[in-house]
């Protein structure tokens, strides 16, 4: 590889090309960039040590140069309602973008690579015939990737807030976040310090507060003026400056590919992510060290291309929905700023859900106890092993064994299987045990293996499971997932296919509306007339009551996953023109219905809850504003506690999957509509579990995977977390394992 274009003056760019004339001297690299050397956006750029390490490894030098210009800090300063809540051993280091420039300015000159400022590129196409690579480092809106957009097939979503990046010359002594509640809304600050005389301040707020400001249309000291006003207290009576500073709406960058023949993306161009993590410099600099190393000796420019987005892609996407969930938080922080000062700090602090309860503890034990303290969470007391009350029913911790169907029924009976797997699950030491979803007749099964409450011997059997629960694990409760299949029925053992109909002997389907699962593959429903929906509300009704008497601690009414009342409540289910479809109430009618009916029956002092499917993942399906009104409405019919799930609605949904990435579904609704929540959906550790409660996000967690591969889960985070508390009794037969045992062999 004799000749290397790099399209863009930016970090990416430029230490892509140091890098690569590091490697090989003779190499002829040459850089456009069309500003200015010394024009550029923004002020401070924040760097991880991961990505120190890396630079290090890869440019002893350079990592020496920007070692000498850092600014570091400790300390977290969250300002709320006139408080400072703080919390140290963080560990930035930031300085100046326009320093960081020179620096790899610097470089690349003492390295030779040729550098054209005030220079447009010549369009990759035509690079690529006379250079061995093209690198496309032309930032967010890169030209070079918009010209191939049929290949690279990028996305690009904006969101909902506008920022102004501005700076002020004094520097703070550590990261500071301040939310200022005003007349138009609720604005929040972002400051850190970058030069021993200078700090970047950020400006945020939700678009439609920035359009009630009236600074649309302003000059830019209008701005400078009014967010001065705004966060008086940490500029010290110094004045704002900008640097072509404009309010901007954030937008995330993404692309199926990142390259095509010679050309590669790099930077900005090929991703983005939210500043609210500090992540854009971090992840430029870091693509640049990985591109170089698989160019390092490859047989082949192709070669070394796949190998690089084969190693940064799983790292940036990873990034990404961290940075999301961030964006997301920061978004809907009007309706979080009425929270305590400590446990409001938590919550911002874990936003992205990679920093996590234990890894604030390790930081500053002292700040996360204050923050326990403030819960009301025991001295001792990891959060998860705390009390919570349903209606009549206290759960002795905030862990539950999330419903997961096993279809190992025999005609919706269940057997001695499900004896030892939900018996062996309340021995594990779970607040709470639910069953699969039992469904109300055997119409409403999905698979033959299925369990039911439709028949006496049903009810007996579910009996048998409830009083082993009882009796050998006493402080568990049991509840119990009604629903009914819909559309989906009707089809294989999941080991067999999942959603396949059966070989033979199929049932007929019904639902909401006339429309196959998967047309071609999944039978037609019969769409319900209104006289079968109260057929069916009183089959709902009679398993309800069989569940009662069977000695069920809870019930919870399956609306999600695209089952049948699930199947009411999304628009791309039910396309009725009566009064169960038609908008939001209509979809709802008969689900309250149902629910209105069963929770008639159930007894007054056992909990009912719900769970539902906050969004499709699909468009023009259920939203999370929806799901905030579908919550809503049941918490006003009485649901003491909405599960949220999500999707399985549509087979063609596109789920952003991510460590607890349901998480941000069930908080807005426990922020927004007051009622307790139930996360579930990628909960994998007891760390994601103290994390949540603490932060305010969820009241309980909903772990399922997590209990297949140890049934002892819960009580195995508590001997892993040193507690032996009212939270986690050890059943008497197996109190003399409780002790978490040596690892290793002695010999």
């Amino acid at each position: 590889m004799a000749r290397v274009a790099v399209v863009g003056g930016g970090p990416a760019g430029l230490y892509a090309a140091a890098l690569l004339k590091r490697q090989a001297p003779e190499r002829d690299i040459t850089l456009w960039e069309r500003n200015a050397p010394d024009d550029t956006f923004g002020f401070g750029v924040v760097l991880s040590d991961e990505t120190l390490d890396g630079i290090e490894t890869a440019d002893p030098v350079f990592h020496a140069a920007l070692r000498r210009e850092f600014v570091s800090w400790g300390d977290i300063d969250v300002v709320h309602r006139g408080r400072t809540v703080t919390c140290g051993g963080h560990g930035f280091a930031a300085l100046g973008r326009h320093r960081l420039l020179a620096l790899l300015h610097q470089r690349c000159h003492d390295l030779g690579v040729a550098l054209r400022f005030r220079a447009q590129a010549p369009p990759a196409d035509e690079l690529a015939r006379s250079y061995d690579l093209v690198i496309a480092a032309d930032g967010a809106g890169s030209r070079t990737r918009d010209t191939h957009r049929d290949h690279f097939r990028p996305t690009i979503t904006s969101h909902r807030c506008r920022y102004i990046w501005l700076a002020t010359d004094y520097a703070l002594d550590a990261f500071r976040f301040e939310i200022a509640e005003t007349p138009y809304g609720v604005m929040q600050l972002h400051a850190y310090p970058f030069a021993p005389d200078a700090s970047t301040v950020i400006v945020e707020m939700r678009e439609e507060v920035w359009r009630r400001t009236g600074l649309d249309g302003r000059d830019e000291q209008t701005s400078l003026d009014a967010c001065a006003g705004w966060f008086p207290g940490p500029l010290k009576g110094h004045a704002l400056r900008s640097n072509r500073s404009t309010w901007n709406v954030f937008r995330t960058v993404v692309n199926e590919r990142w390259s095509h023949g010679r050309t590669v993306l790099l930077g900005d161009a090929a991703h983005t992510a939210h500043f609210s993590i500090g992540s854009g410099t971090k992840l430029a600099l870091e693509d640049a060290v990985s591109l170089a190393a698989h160019l390092d000796g490859a047989t082949s420019v192709a070669e070394a291309l796949a190998a690089y987005e084969a190693e940064r892609r799983p790292v940036v996407e990873s990034l990404q929905r961290a940075a999301r969930a961030s964006l997301e938080w920061m978004e809907d922080l009007a309706v979080r700023v009425g929270g305590p000062p400590r446990r409001f700090t938590f919550d911002l602090l874990t936003r992205s859900r990679r920093v996590t309860h234990d890894n604030l503890r390790l930081r500053d034990p002292g700040f996360v106890a204050a923050v326990e303290e403030e819960a009301g969470v025991p001295a001792g007391t990891p959060p998860m092993f705390t009390p919570f009350r349903l209606r009549g029913l206290t759960l002795r911790n905030r862990v539950v064994v999330s419903p997961m169907d096993m279809y190992s029924a025999t005609d919706g009976t269940p057997g001695d299987f499900h004896l030892v797997h939900l018996g062996a699950r309340a021995l594990g030491g779970a607040g709470l045990v639910m069953t699969e979803m039992v469904c109300v007749s055997a119409q409403g099964r999905i698979t033959p293996g299925c369990t039911g409450m439709y028949a006496p011997e049903h009810e007996r059997a579910w009996g048998r499971v409830v009083g082993f629960v009882h009796e050998r694990a006493p402080g568990t409760a049991i509840g119990l997932q009604l629903g009914h299949s819909g559309r989906k029925g009707s089809t294989r053992l999941m080991w067999e296919g999942i959603d396949q109909p059966l070989p033979e002997g199929n049932w007929p389907l019904v639902a909401a509306s006339a429309l196959p699962y998967r047309p071609g593959v999944n039978q037609t429903p019969h769409a319900l007339t209104v006289s079968e929906l109260a057929t069916l509300r009183d089959e709902f009704v009679r398993a309800a009551e069989a569940a009662a008497r069977a000695g069920f601690d809870l019930l919870e009414l399956h609306c999600a996953h695209g089952y049948l009342l699930s199947g009411f409540l999304s628009p791309l289910t039910n396309q009725r023109s009566d009064a169960y479809g038609s908008g939001l109430t209509g979809r709802l009618a008969f689900p309250l219905e149902v629910f209105d009916a069963v929770r008639e029956v159930w007894p007054a002092e056992r909990p009912m809850t719900v769970r539902i499917s906050a969004t499709d993942w699909a468009e023009g399906g259920t939203t999370a504003d929806d799901a905030v009104a579908i919550a809503r409405a049941f918490a006003e019919h009485g649901a003491d506690a909405i599960d949220v799930s999500t999707g399985q609605v549509v087979p063609d949904e596109r789920p952003a999957f991510g460590r607890s990435y349901q998480t941000p579904f069930a908080d807005r609704i426990r922020n927004e509509v007051g009622v307790p929540v139930i996360a579930v959906g990628a909960i994998a550790s007891w760390d994601d579990v103290n994390s949540l409660i603490l932060a305010g996000r969820a009241d309980l967690c909903a772990v399922g995977r997590p209990h297949l591969y140890d049934p002892h889960w819960t009580l195995h985070a508590a001997a892993e977390q040193g507690y032996a508390g009212p939270g986690a009794p050890w059943p008497l037969p197996y109190r003399a394992g409780s002790r978490r045992p040596p690892t290793g062999r002695r010999v």
